[in-house]
This record gives C-alpha cells, structure tokens and sequence, in this order.
C-alpha cells in the first residue's frame, strides 16, 4: 500500500477550500449574531412599550377595575350615583356593539350621557380602559369631554358631556328637523378636521382614532362638531407607528391600507375623514339605493348624470365615483344636498369636494395631514388638486357596487359582503390591482 503522498519537509499541505471558507464562514456567523443581537433588542424594546401601555390602561385579567386610576381623570362615578341620575337607565338616545348610551342629569343640574359597557369580553374592557387612557387627559374644543367612569365589577360605565344636538348621523341622514345649513356644514366639516389634527400633532403623543363617522361626530350648542367614541383608537409611539393586530373601524370609511399589509397610520383617519366630508356636501351616504317612489326630477337627473360605474338599474349609487365624475367635468352643483335649494355656490361646494378627494387617495402618502386640511379651510393653505391616478380604485369599487347590486337583485340593502377577490376591467382605463379588489371588503356598503 502506498503512502500518501507528502510535500518536501514532511508537512501536509493545507486544503485550498478550507482557506476559502473559514473566512466566510466567520463572516456569516458575525453576521447572524448581529441579527439575533439586533432582534433581541428590537424585541425587549416593544415589549416595554407594550408593558408601560399595560400599566396605563390597567389589568383585564383580574376582572377588577375598581383601582383603575388614570391621572388629572374628573371624577369616579359610583354606580348608585349613575344609577340615580339616569333613573335606573330609563332613557336611551344611543346604542352600538359595545352597549347603550344613556340621559342623565347629575345633583347639579348637569347633563351627562352614560356609555353602559355590556360587551364584558378581553376586547370590551380593552376598550373601555382605552377610551378612558385617551380622553381622560386631553382637553379640546372639538373632542366630547370625559367626565369620568364607573368601574365595579362587571358594571363598566363612561359618562361624558351631554351633547344636546345628537351625531351628525341624525341629524344629516335622520330626515327630522331642519336641513343643515351650508355654514353649519363647513363649520363641523373644520371643527372636526381641527378635532382630528390635534389628536395626530397636538398631544404628546400620537393617536389614532380608527372609526372617523358620522355617528363619531356629535354635535352640541350651534351644532358645534366633537369627535367621540375613543374605544378603537390606538396610542403610537414612535417606535410602533405601524404595529396593527387587528382590523379596527367601520366598513365604508376604512382607508384601503388596512388590509394590503401597509403600515398604519394617521392618514387612515384622513381617509375616513375624505369620506365623511363627501357625505357632509351631498346630504346622503355615500352609497345607498335610491327607491322607486323618487320624484321624476331626480330620476332624470340621476339617468342624464350618471354612468354605468356609478348607477344601477336598482338605483344603486356610489356618491365618491359621481363625486370624482362630477370633479372632472366640473360639475360641482350636482354633488350639493338638493335640500339647500341652491343656499350654496359652485365655488363653495368645489372648495369642499377637492379637499375630499385629496384625502381619499389611495396611496397615504398623497393624502394631506389633518393640519394641512385646516389650513386648506381657512385659507392659509392653497387647495390641492386631486391625483387622478391615485383616485381610479373609486372605479373598482363602483363596478364592485354594481355587481353586488345585481346578485341581490336590488333588494334594497346596503349592507353586504357581496364582493369577490378576483381581477376585472373597466372602461375607465384604471390599473388592475388585487389591493384595489381587496380593498372592497373593508370600504363597501355599510
């Protein structure tokens, strides 16, 4: 048997390849380290923001909130005084998924609203301590106040100021009592916009208020606008401006990037504002079917303005794709509310459907910040002109709305889940995308 083989000196050569990767092998191990090292950090530093946004809001598992203090808070309510002002529960002026709102009027004479909490789940009290984490501090013109709350037990209650005009959704979609002025409708389309931009850049710090809504914006005295409703707001730092775990809002004023994996931020509220602004201008929501027993002045108005996108045979509307129609022919006064019977000039109108369709643009990025639209309503701001090309998903959701429409064979509802995730064409000549199809479901009808 031969021996191996052996360079002169009697030493082993070195392999070529063992040179070769011992060097990258320690620079991808060095690399890796680097990761794991980054990641642990990353980690333990949301962890403590999560920890200290736990301590705020309070502890859900022990089933006991009666220690919950949030500081500079009004007052804590016990229940028998809650109980007393409102006459056991006795009148009811409001409800929603999380319970019922109730009049009340305290020894003082004050008059108080209390949100009576029935949904006791993880998510109810999540809510119910969030709300209070939001408002309990903040002090605003045009944000309802927080007056204090009731925690014993499962007896979770909020009182607020009581707002003597009720939400905007009564009063504009309500059909009883007088037609909101032009002015009024400016006035709370500003007071709500300058609600909003001090929730984004004038505390200290950034929140989010996640269902932006008519039935959100109550009115009071001179039908002056407050925001309310705090239960899905998220609180940001900047470490976590886009960490979302779930879908929070309304369906039809949801901004498209809650469900395309793009970073949430303030300018989801802008879109939901662009949207209820819409609503402010025309007197209507945005989609709704319009009945048979219409007058015949408005379905001949309806059949001489509308296309094929926008109407149905079932009298299906889409008032952001008209909106968006009516922008590009400069058709301003056929978007007005007919109920103001021409109070309201073409100028005046345009003004408002400019600044809300800046704000609907799909991409946030293009959208304004909430400072920006104020400025744009007194005047400091030039008004901006809206993307066209950031606006042409509106025609994906009118075709949405139309196919819906059909399938239910103009039944009259508005509130489906009739849209497929799937491609289609359009004669408008927009980009086919599935963010666009996508975006249906969380913007459709309510």
């Amino acid at each position: 048997m031969n021996a191996p083989h052996q360079p002169p000196g009697g030493k082993t050569s070195f392999p070529l390849i063992a040179l070769v990767l011992l060097p990258c092998s320690g620079f991808f191990l060095v690399i890796a380290l680097g990761f794991l090292w980054w990641r642990r950090c990353a980690v333990m530093r949301y962890s403590s923001i999560r920890e200290k946004q736990a301590t705020r809001l309070g502890s859900f598992g022990s089933g006991d909130l009666g220690s919950f203090r949030i500081p500079g808070l009004p007052r804590k309510f016990e229940f028998e005084e809650l109980e007393q002002a409102t006459e056991n529960f006795k009148l009811q002026i409001g409800s929603g998924g999380f319970g019922a709102v109730y009049k009340g009027t305290l020894p003082d004479e004050t008059l108080i609203a209390v949100k009576k909490i029935t949904n006791h789940g993880l998510n109810g009290r999540q809510e119910f301590c969030t709300e209070i984490a939001v408002i309990g501090n903040i002090r605003h013109a045009n944000l309802v106040k927080l007056r204090g709350f009731c925690a014993r037990g499962r007896q979770l209650l909020l009182v607020y100021e009581y707002m003597n005009h009720g939400s905007l959704e009564k009063t504009l979609f309500g059909g009883n009592g007088p037609v909101l002025e032009w002015q009024e409708r400016f006035d709370i389309a500003l007071g709500t916009a300058r609600g909003l931009a001090y929730l984004h850049s004038g505390c200290e710090q950034k929140i989010i208020h996640c269902d932006v809504k008519p039935e959100n914006i109550l009115l009071h005295d001179h039908f002056q606008p407050k925001i309310s409703d705090f239960g899905l707001s998220k609180l940001l730092s900047q470490e976590e401006s886009s960490l979302f775990t779930t879908m929070r809002g309304t369906r039809g004023y949801l901004a498209p990037e809650w469900i395309t994996n793009t970073a949430i931020s303030e300018k989801a509220d802008v879109y939901s504002y662009g949207m209820v602004l819409l609503e402010l201008v025309s007197g209507r929501k945005n989609c709704l079917f319009r009945s048979r027993s219409n007058s015949a002045a408005e379905e001949n108005h309806q059949n001489n303005n509308s296309s094929t996108t926008t109407t149905t045979s079932s009298g299906l509307v889409y008032f952001p794709l008209y909106a968006l129609d009516m922008h590009e022919q400069g058709s301003y006064m056929e978007l007005a509310d007919p109920r103001l019977e021409g109070r309201v000039t073409s100028q005046e109108v345009a003004k408002l459907v400019r600044i809300a369709l800046c704000c609907v643009h799909e991409e946030p990025a293009l959208r304004p910040t909430m400072a920006a639209v104020v400025g744009m309503f007194e005047g400091t701001i030039p008004v901006g002109n809206p993307r066209m090309e950031s606006l042409n998903f509106l025609r994906f959701y009118g075709l949405r709305f139309a196919e819906s429409s059909i399938v239910q064979g103009g039944n009259g509802e508005s509130d489906n889940m009739g849209f497929h995730r799937r491609e289609s064409s359009n004669s408008g000549g927009s980009r086919q995308s599935a963010s666009y199809v996508a975006s249906q479901e969380v913007s459709g009808p309510r």
